[in-house]
């Protein structure tokens, strides 16, 4: 492409950013649908995030997107926030509004297309939800707006799930999240759950653990999803495979996640084969 004084800059904050995935899902984007914009990664340390934030919007940036550890952190220099973003307390999508910026989270969304283009079924299921660290907290919301029949929050530590649980049921408005410790699967129902990992443990380079390693848990899993897309075969993911359910990795939630900040920045729609094309390059990027 062809970079001058029209192009649109968009981008991605964090720390750390060299691994990210997101320039090639943006940059795809703009050349196949004829966009006159670029994305970048910029790496923002703890104590500038206030600086960048703003530097971005005097700059004439278009929009960024916001990765660890800084999608709570950018909240208080927003000039508006999403519904959605301002329950889950987490924002990983800034688009330009006059006067300022304004967040969305597009995370869950994008887990949630990524799940139904796979088929997955959240409406009326009772679902195993692993973890209360922030991207279970998110996916809580989610499963909860979504109208999962029940969602049983297993965690290290039961104080956390019971914050998280009370604070998403409140936010629904119905007694569906369940806080348990992790042990404690055992006195569930016997019968077949969606299941979501939500932790970081499992994650490259650490491949060969899952937050729960005991068989019969994996007995009760009908469909599972792990948030974690590096490896693409995880530890949780194989357990849950031989014990005959059906496993999925966080790939796809990475891809729509961006496709959907891309529809924001740009007010268009993404066709699904275009879509489908970025995920085949993404695959292959992520190859481990």
């Amino acid at each position: 492409m062809q970079i001058g004084g029209k192009t649109k800059v968009c981008g991605l904050i964090g720390n750390p950013v060299e691994h990210t995935l997101s320039p090639l899902i943006h940059n795809h984007l703009a050349k196949a649908m004829g966009e006159d914009l670029v994305y970048v990664p910029f790496l923002v340390e703890n104590q500038n995030v206030e600086a960048a934030v703003k530097g971005a919007y005097a700059l004439s940036i278009t929009g960024l997107n916001v990765t660890v550890p800084h999608k709570s952190a950018v909240i208080p220099y927003l000039k508006e926030l999403d519904p959605l973003a301002e329950k889950i307390g987490a924002v990983n999508t800034l688009v330009r509004t006059e006067g300022g910026y304004k967040g969305y989270n597009t995370d869950m969304s994008g887990l949630l297309r990524a799940m139904k283009s796979e088929g997955i079924q959240i409406e009326g299921k009772e679902t195993l939800l692993l973890g209360a660290g922030g991207a279970s907290r998110a996916v809580a919301f989610m499963l909860g707006t979504e109208g999962a029949k029940k969602v049983y929050l297993l965690n290290r530590t039961i104080d956390r799930a019971l914050a998280v649980a009370k604070e998403v049921n409140e936010a629904v408005g119905r007694e569906v999240i369940i806080p348990m410790s992790l042990s404690e699967y055992k006195s569930l129902p016997g019968q077949k759950y969606l299941c979501i990992q939500g932790t970081s443990v499992g994650l490259y380079p650490d491949c060969d653990k899952a937050v729960i390693e005991e068989p019969d848990f994996y007995e009760m899993v009908d469909v599972a999803v792990d948030l974690i897309y590096k490896p693409a075969d995880t530890r949780f993911m194989t357990l849950c495979r031989e014990a005959g359910a059906k496993a999925y990795n966080g790939l796809k939630m990475l891809l729509y996640q961006g496709v959907i900040a891309y529809e924001l920045w740009n007010r268009v729609q993404v066709d699904e084969s275009l879509c489908q094309e970025i995920y085949g390059k993404m695959k292959e990027a992520v190859k481990v």
